[in-house]
């Protein structure tokens, strides 16, 4: 069968179809999405203006907010904007572009979270080698490589979308342009596309969700030894680390281990990775951290006087 593709613009079914529901969701993601820039701009200000910038579990984090706000800004605005409007329509070109940098955005925060564990790892696992190790070298390297990992994901998924035909019905299941409910509006068999999008998407993130598990059985298993104080500030800081990990990795896992066509809530799910996750993070970095809460301190009543002067 030829590649053929006759849909020039795909129109979003959204999230619900009542009208009135909508238009209370539309000020409720408005507020999600005023607190994940809030949130995630004062943690950037925080660890850029303060000393935390030189520790990696801090620079990392700066990061991994960054990619938040990136994220979050590549759905969030146009979902409030379609919950208000009366067609939800977007072009294909426009819907390419939102699949590939959701995905590119989506992949570089799951290997940060990944450099993340890895350094706390070695600060519980290898403390005296902890400096030589975690370097500002090799945290850089990690980023690099948390870019390229996700360049290639997303690209991957995207060379495959591009090379399918779209040749009958345009309703996108869905509030964003997505690899799962786009495979359904392909007029071809989708049996190994949708085995490619599961190997590509959902057995990585599987797999990477089982190896951060793995990694804070060891780290708990060693707090053993340490004294009361330090195993309770290791416990403080991992925990955080877990909250964040489950929020993100088990929607995902979810959304992308099941085949392309199941029925399943995917798009009330994926709220959990697209717009809870980045609000609640900063929330979550912050309330548990006192090392946050007195740089947040710090930095800005250093503003403040600087204001007043």
């Amino acid at each position: 069968m030829e590649n053929q593709n006759n849909v020039t613009e795909f129109v979003f079914m959204g999230l619900w179809g009542n009208k009135k529901i909508e238009l209370l969701f539309f000020f409720l993601f408005l507020l999600c999405y005023l607190a994940v820039l809030m949130g995630n701009i004062i943690i950037l200000l925080t660890i850029t203006c303060s000393h935390l910038i030189q520790q990696p579990m801090y620079y990392f984090l700066c990061h991994l907010s960054l990619m938040d706000l990136c994220y979050t800004s590549t759905v969030v605005p146009r979902l409030v904007r379609d919950l208000a409007a009366a067609r939800k329509n977007i072009s294909y070109n426009n819907c390419m572009t939102q699949l590939f940098t959701a995905h590119l955005l989506a992949g570089v925060e799951i290997f940060i979270l990944v450099s993340m564990a890895f350094d706390r790892y070695v600060a519980i696992v290898k403390p005296l080698h902890y400096m030589v190790i975690m370097n500002r070298q090799r945290c850089n390297m990690l980023i690099i490589m948390a870019w390229v990992v996700g360049f290639w994901h997303s690209i991957a998924l995207l060379l495959m979308v591009l090379n399918l035909p779209f040749c009958g019905p345009n309703k996108l299941d869905h509030y964003i342009c997505d690899v799962k409910p786009l495979l359904k509006l392909v007029c071809k068999d989708i049996h190994v596309v949708s085995i490619l999008v599961i190997a590509n998407s959902g057995m990585v993130v599987l797999a990477i969700f089982l190896a951060l598990v793995a990694s804070y059985i060891v780290i708990l298993y060693n707090l053993r030894v340490r004294s009361s104080i330090g195993r309770q500030k290791a416990l403080s800081t991992c925990s955080s680390h877990i909250m964040v990990v489950v929020l993100f990795f088990v929607p995902c896992i979810y959304t992308y281990a099941l085949p392309a066509g199941t029925e399943n809530k995917d798009k009330e799910i994926s709220l959990f990775y697209t717009v809870i996750a980045p609000m609640l993070n900063p929330l979550i970095y912050t309330l548990r951290n006192m090392e946050m809460k007195i740089a947040m301190r710090k930095v800005w009543s250093k503003a403040v006087h600087s204001d007043l002067k």
